[in-house]
């Protein structure tokens, strides 16, 4: 009997699809439809467009599940879906979220958003002003409302593996998978009509679109990708390093020294990529050429505030903001201030001197070096920030804390150690390193990656080592130059000049792109490949100029102060290359 109904389903599903009732009108240039939103917005054609039971391997949906309703945001009217499936046998649920739009805004785009933080995107709704489906997901942990970091562990040396794939990749592909089927019978989209689908994401946002291009590239037809939090282990454990460097050095500088070292260094560096504007446009010449040393000495001054911290994009959600007290500072920057500043923008490396990962670039903020004042001893404390702290307590030593209380008899290689049973227990989930994007590529995919080259979170040099990655491993028998331009067909990196993590920078007011998603749509659909990244500059003396940033490796010189050439320097391109021997496994 169970059989019968699932032919007789089957066999509905194939008439609906074939009414001239729900067939798409082809001959308006898909700008009007013959059926409205409350046509198609019914719980009933909801669920004859759902993918058949024994079509998706592994997925069961649960047609009863269905709820839906007209909704509007932002002016866009929707058909707000809700359902859930289920795991072939196992005993759990997954909850999807999915707004389609008005069938006059529909663009056949499909449209996936990346989150932040711990967190996957709990809205549906990004997709709507680009004409496309959108969808999210609950990962079955109610991801909605939880932090995976809340779940991780089932409790002390207990980890919860279904979530930390769900998370990882998992969730988002099968999301994917099952929205671009309810889709295109949704809208009645004929066998050869192509429905494009897209992510946008930065930040941990930006690794799981990364994830989803490694994993499900078949899927996906564009990408614009920022700060992508790849390398999980080794970035996470990283953010402990600078609370490393000061205790090894045992001084604790007052937040106010570390400001003014990194000030000072934007102002003697400004002018090396040939324009005065506040902006390090070229940290690599920076890096070649500047000494740190030259600060010792200067003074630095401070008003007493309240200092809030967000967790640059590894925190949970954003009610998980902390606030501490800063008494007024005043003295003049030490040495042993310069030495942490150093250390740190040097880089993690064991005791036997090998490289174990890369640094963020000299000039940016050394957020994850800010000390907390105690006003018992009216000193400055080591402050472990939460977002190395948690990783490690919780994903390395499986403790159900949410930080390291202290680094007592811990050291530099204890650090590599923690990066390398990161590596190893999660190299097939959370790492996300996979360089090898055929899949994507084969499909026809564009990538659009970029970072801010002053990202005090994740090191710029983190894109670009596995930019690096994927060139050597797609390409390797082909010369640089010529590498780069097979490349640039589909994957183009930018560097945004002084930018921050996911954003403009109130440090260096330099150009930050905002309509990349315009860009990757123009590339995707109209074969119009960038010959750079449009970007505004959104404060400063030079508000609101247009520059178009240069593709990697080239790199910006200015002539005037109006106009610059994107120019090759090889040891600038050096200076960005990075070799992690402390690892006997490549590191990509």
């Amino acid at each position: 009997m169970i059989k019968k109904l699932f032919i007789i389903a089957a066999l509905f599903a194939t008439i609906t699809r074939a009414s001239p009732i729900l067939k798409r009108d082809l001959s308006s240039n898909n700008s009007s439809t013959s059926y409205s939103l409350d046509d198609l917005c019914s719980i009933s054609h909801v669920r004859e467009s759902l993918p058949s039971n024994g079509t998706l391997l592994g997925i069961e949906m649960i047609p009863t599940s269905v709820e839906v309703n007209v909704a509007e945001s932002s002016n866009y009217c929707y058909c707000n879906i809700s359902v859930s499936y289920a795991h072939t046998g196992k005993n759990d649920t997954i909850v999807l979220n999915y707004a389609l739009p008005d069938p006059s805004t529909f663009e056949s785009r499909f449209y996936v958003a990346g989150g932040g933080g711990y967190s996957l995107s709990s809205s549906s709704t990004g997709g709507l002003s680009y004409g496309a489906v959108g969808g999210c997901t609950d990962a079955g942990y109610d991801a909605f409302s939880t932090s995976y970091d809340e779940v991780v562990l089932f409790g002390n040396g207990s980890i919860n593996w279904d979530a930390t794939y769900m998370f990882a990749y998992q969730g988002l592909g099968e999301m994917t998978t099952i929205g671009k089927a309810l889709t295109s019978v949704f809208y009645g989209m004929s066998d050869d009509e192509k429905l494009y689908t897209y992510f946008e994401g930065c930040s941990d946002g930006g690794r799981q679109g990364m994830s989803q291009i490694q994993r499900y590239g078949d899927l996906y037809d564009g990408a614009a990708i920022g700060a992508p939090a790849f390398r999980y282990a080794q970035q996470q454990v990283n953010h402990v390093y600078p609370s490393m460097v000061e205790e090894d050095l045992n001084y604790f500088p007052p937040p106010c020294e570390l400001s003014k070292i990194i000030n000072a260094t934007i102002g003697a560096c400004d002018s090396l990529d040939g324009r005065i504007d506040g902006v390090i446009s070229r940290t690599d010449l920076c890096m070649l050429r500047f000494n740190l040393s030259s600060i010792i000495g200067e003074p630095y001054y401070c008003e007493a505030q309240n200092s809030t911290s967000l967790g640059f994009g590894f925190s949970k959600r954003a009610e998980s903001s902390t606030t501490s007290y800063q008494p007024e500072q005043n003295g003049t920057v030490t040495a042993e201030g310069v030495a942490i500043a150093q250390a740190i923008y040097k880089g993690l490396h064991n005791s036997a001197g090998e490289r174990a990962y890369l640094s963020w670039q000299i000039g940016s903020e050394l957020s994850d070096a800010e000390t907390k004042y105690s006003e018992d001893s009216g000193s400055w404390e080591l402050n472990i920030p939460s977002t190395g702290g948690e990783y490690v307590a919780k994903f390395i030593q499986l403790l159900n804390i949410d930080n390291l209380s202290s680094l007592d008899d811990i050291t530099y290689d204890t650090l590599v150690d923690w990066m390398s049973t990161g590596y190893y227990r999660y190299l097939d989930s959370l790492q996300t390193i996979i360089p090898d994007l055929t899949s994507f590529y084969s499909n026809g995919g564009k990538l659009l990656h970029y970072h801010g080259e002053s990202d005090p979170s994740i090191p710029a040099a983190s894109s670009i080592h596995y930019w690096q990655s994927v060139r050597s491993i797609m390409y390797h028998e082909m010369s640089f130059n010529e590498s780069l331009t097979a490349l640039d067909n589909w994957y183009q990196f930018y560097l945004v000049p002084g930018a921050a993590h996911c954003g403009a920078n109130s440090l260096q007011p330099g150009p930050y792109p905002k309509s990349n998603m315009e860009t990757i749509i123009e590339w995707v659909e109209k074969d119009k490949k960038p010959s750079g990244l449009n970007s505004t500059v959104s404060s400063g003396d030079y508000e609101g100029e247009f520059q178009l940033l240069c593709k990697w490796p080239l790199r910006p010189f200015w002539k005037s102060n109006s106009s610059y050439d994107c120019v090759y320097d090889q040891a600038s391109y050096d200076s960005w290359t990075y070799t992690f021997d402390a690892f006997k496994v490549p590191i990509y």
